[in-house]
């Protein structure tokens, strides 16, 4: 019979050992400071969290292309890696893991974003619903420009040249953002992928080039310092796709090859909450550790471990409001409330000021 985990349990992912199953879910906080360098701020702020058993930064973008916030940190410059080492280099020193997470946005973006004010980039030229978020306030998403299939392969190595990066900066490993309507989201699923040639049409083509930045990005830098992360139902950025439940059973069997860290799912829809997937199906079909995400609180976690229905769970807003989460679970301790209007952007109020126990 398998032995019954809980949160506090260690578990193997990659190489490591992590002390317990309790992770920091990547959240873009828009704190980054002069060329999307990171500042003294945000080692406060990781470091503070160091005994999740593994923290995944903030979105960071593989290439001035891949912008898609204002203040959002990059892994494509030198001085971003010496940001990033003094942030890798403050979470060792409390015994923690740290994970960086790759980012493209695609069509999630604005001309006053990207370089010589081009246009974003998508699979297809399918204007997202919404607004951007930019210098100057909200802006109309635009009509994209559609990638060509010769361009495709800088991206490939846009990926790989930021996870090496990311590997020079002493990151534990590299999350490959695949999730909540950005580039490779939306290359995967069909609502916003309409293209004729090998990389549209069937979900082998649509899953063909994240197939691609795995592949190229294992071999870079070792399977066992990769997860990649999905949202099957989400539909954040405009997103939907025609079978969602069939194209990431797909795509979690074309995963599984790569032998990867782990599998990060955001399960059900962040916007309304609503969850239809059997997410049993995609954890079935995963051979290694699965990471649950999505309105987890203790006791959901809890149970869903115990009942092997998850590996490890990560937390958002629990970890922006209780630095010391791991702690307060163990403990009992009441938990404090995230202060929303400090989400995004600003300095250390609603970022470094929360309280310990």
């Amino acid at each position: 019979m398998n032995k019954q985990h809980d949160l506090f349990d260690s578990i193997a992912i990659g190489d490591y050992t992590l002390p317990n199953r309790i992770v920091m879910a990547p959240m873009t906080r828009n704190r980054a400071g002069e060329g999307n360098v990171p500042s003294a701020l945000n080692v406060t702020y990781y470091q503070q969290r160091a005994s999740a058993g593994l923290i995944i930064t903030e979105g960071s973008q593989i290439s001035p292309q891949g912008v898609g916030y204002p203040s959002t940190p990059g892994i494509h410059s030198s001085e971003q890696v010496e940001g990033w080492k003094v942030v890798t280099t403050a979470v060792h020193d409390k015994g923690g893991h740290i994970f960086l997470q790759l980012w493209h946005v695609g069509r999630v973006s604005h001309p006053s974003l990207q370089p010589d004010g081009q246009l974003p980039v998508a699979p297809s030229a399918i204007k997202p619903a919404g607004d951007a978020v930019t210098y100057d306030g909200m802006q109309a998403f635009v009509k994209p420009h559609v990638l060509t299939s010769d361009e495709l392969p800088g991206i490939v190595a846009d990926y790989v040249n930021a996870a090496r990066k990311a590997m020079l900066a002493g990151f534990d490993g590299v999350e490959i953002h695949s999730a909540n309507g950005y580039l490779l989201d939306q290359f995967i699923r069909d609502g916003s992928n309409q293209r004729d040639d090998g990389y549209g049409g069937s979900i082998k083509n649509r899953s063909r080039l994240l197939r691609e930045v795995v592949e190229a990005v294992c071999t870079a830098v070792g399977s066992n310092k990769v997860g990649v992360r999905i949202s099957p139902e989400n539909s954040f950025n405009d997103m939907h796709d025609s079978d969602a439940q069939n194209t990431f059973n797909t795509v979690t069997d074309m995963l599984n090859a790569f032998k990867l860290a782990y599998l990060h799912v955001l399960e059900g829809d962040m916007v309304n909450g609503n969850r239809v997937l059997d997410y049993a199906q995609i954890k079935f079909r995963f051979a290694g550790p699965y990471m649950a995400n999505c309105g987890y609180d203790f006791d959901r976690a809890t149970r869903a471990i115990k009942n092997g229905d998850v590996d490890l769970v990560s937390f958002g807003q629990l970890f922006i409001s209780n630095p010391d989460l791991v702690e307060r679970f163990k403990t009992g301790a009441e938990l404090t409330v995230a202060d929303q209007a400090t989400f995004y952007g600003g300095d250390e109020k609603g970022y470094t000021d929360y309280p310990f126990l």
